[in-house]
Order: C-alpha cells, then sequence, then structure tokens
C-alpha cells in the first residue's frame, strides 16, 4: 500500500493494484485453458532468499455475466454461503468509510493442514466500466487470533472486474497472501494450477445463478452501491494497524506432512469473506462443513 497518514487504500493504491491485474512482466503461467489463465509472479532474490510469499493472479473471460453482477456477486454475503463451500465463517465487523469495512473470514482446508481465518480491511472502488475490490489485513485488539485456526496474512488481495459488453467481462483475481505455518511445495502448486482455477469456476457459476437468486432476496439490498442502506456499526481507521506476518506465531505443520515435501509457508490462494445469525451485533455467516 502507498505511504500516506490514513489507513484507507487512497486513488494511488486503486491505480496500482490495477496496474500489477493488467501487468505481464514477470509472471511465469501455470494454468491456460478454456479461457482462463492462472500465473504466479516470479521475482529475482532478495539478498540470500527469495522471498517465501508468492503472488498469484488470476483471470477469467466471462461471455454469460455481466461486469456488474460479478461485482455483486464478489460484495453480497448472504449470497456466499450459497456458493462458498470452503467457508467455515465470516463476518462484517464495521463499516470505515461508504467504499471501505472491516471483516472477518475463516475457511476450511484439506486435512491435515489446520484451518484458516484473516481479518482484513476491505475497499472498493467503481469508475465507468471497471470494477475493484481490494483488502488486506489488519489487527484490531477485539478480534485477535484463535485457538482453532491459524492466522493467516493477506498482504493485498483483490479482484478486478472490466466490462467487455452488456453480458460479459474479464474477471481477474490477484492476491499475495501468507497462509503461515509450515506448507509444503505440493500446497502451493496444487494451489496456483488445480485449487484456483476451480475457484474461479466456481464463481462464475454463482454469477450466473445470482440473477435469480437476488429477486427473491432482498432485490434493492445493496449496501455496497448505496452506503445509506448499511447497517453495520461505524468505526474509526485509525483504530486499525497493519497485520505483519512476524507478529504471528508460526504454527509447525510440517510433521504432519511427507518428510521429503517440506517447505517454509508459500503462496495459497485465500479470498476473504461472507455468509447468517447475529453475534455482538455482527452479521455472521456460517457454512457447515463435513469433516472427514
Amino acid at each position: 500500500m502507498s505511504l500516506h497518514s490514513s489507513i484507507l487504500p487512497d486513488q494511488a493504491d486503486f491505480a496500482d493494484f490495477r496496474k500489477q491485474c493488467l501487468s505481464t512482466d514477470n509472471w511465469v503461467t501455470k494454468y491456460d485453458n478454456h479461457g482462463m489463465q492462472v500465473w504466479v509472479e516470479v521475482l529475482g532474490k532478495k539478498g540470500n532468499h527469495a522471498s517465501k510469499v508468492h503472488k498469484i493472479k488470476c483471470k477469467m473471460v466471462i461471455k454469460d455475466v455481466s461486469a456488474a453482477t460479478m461485482y455483486d456477486v464478489l460484495h453480497d454475503g448472504q449470497y456466499r454461503k450459497k456458493w462458498d463451500s470452503t467457508m467455515v465463517e465470516s463476518c462484517d465487523i464495521a463499516r470505515l468509510s461508504d467504499n471501505a469495512d472491516m471483516g472477518y473470514y475463516a475457511w476450511h482446508c484439506p486435512p491435515p493442514i489446520k484451518n484458516r481465518d484473516v481479518v482484513t480491511l476491505r475497499s472498493w472502488q467503481v469508475m465507468d466500466d471497471e470494477y475493484v475490490i481490494i483488502n488486506f489485513s489488519v489487527k484490531h485488539p477485539k478480534y485477535p487470533p484463535q485457538s482453532d485456526f491459524v492466522r493467516a496474512i493477506s498482504i493485498l488481495t483483490g479482484y478486478f472486474i472490466k466490462s467487455t459488453g452488456p453480458n460479459s467481462c474479464t474477471f481477474i483475481y490477484l492476491s499475495q497472501a501468507d497462509p503461515k505455518g509450515s506448507l509444503p511445495k505440493w500446497v502451493v502448486n496444487k494451489a496456483s494450477q488445480v485449487l484456483a482455477p476451480k475457484v474461479m469456476k466456481s464463481v462464475h457459476k454463482a454469477g450466473q445463478d445470482y440473477p435469480e437468486w437476488k429477486r427473491q432476496n432482498s432485490p434493492d439490498q445493496k449496501p455496497w452501491l448505496y452506503p445509506e442502506q448499511s447497517t453495520l456499526p461505524m468505526m474509526d481507521p485509525a483504530e486499525l494497524s497493519i497485520q505483519r506476518g512476524d507478529s504471528l506465531e508460526n504454527v509447525d505443520e510440517s510433521s504432519k506432512m511427507d518428510a521429503h515435501d517440506r517447505e517454509d509457508s508459500s503462496a495459497i490462494t485465500c479470498d476473504v469473506r461472507k455468509g447468517s445469525h447475529e453475534i455482538e451485533g455482527r452479521t455472521v455467516y456460517t457454512r457447515k462443513i463435513n469433516k472427514t
């Protein structure tokens, strides 16, 4: 994020995120099939070691859903519990401005990896035919790490959606996220080559089904477009600070993996939020996960 007095993203932050989404420099292809591409950023070594946190970018050409609908899908927490099969729990905590909020999201990881959670500041912007959502991890004393989850870090995660017609768009997901813990190389490979395309397909399917669902579920309620509809409590952004990975406990999960696959944690895709019951005045979305 750019260095300015407020923790809230400014125009330069949105412009930089857009630039990264559209850039082709220093990206290696991990998947390219059926109108979908996945890349991992390749950077030079810093000092005597390379960065342990990869940046992943996914692009999908959508020919049957509008950019506006895909944007609504990403925001609509009530709808998310219908399509996000990895979500364990999610809640919108507070409103920070007309185009920013703070939220919590916990997701299921395949055994034997522990489930992850994250607390993020999310901000969004709509300009003409382009829609941008970005988030990054923040910390607040009322929302510390929990023993049942490994607290992950979103360094920068978000979406860039570009309209290409009345019912079509280009959909880009970019994330630099540290899942913490100690994950093996196969997890990273699976995330970039298998899981990411599956998640993108799931989001696309959610976009296809959203208009019909929304017609039957508070069709006029869209606080991300109409901030006066928001019922979240206001929070001063000054209460928040950026969550740094080195301030969190690094849970060792390597003993659960094959010895030859052990490696420091690297990037795994993590999207952040949504799904409903009331707890402490906040809307909490939950989804039951069948444990094996």
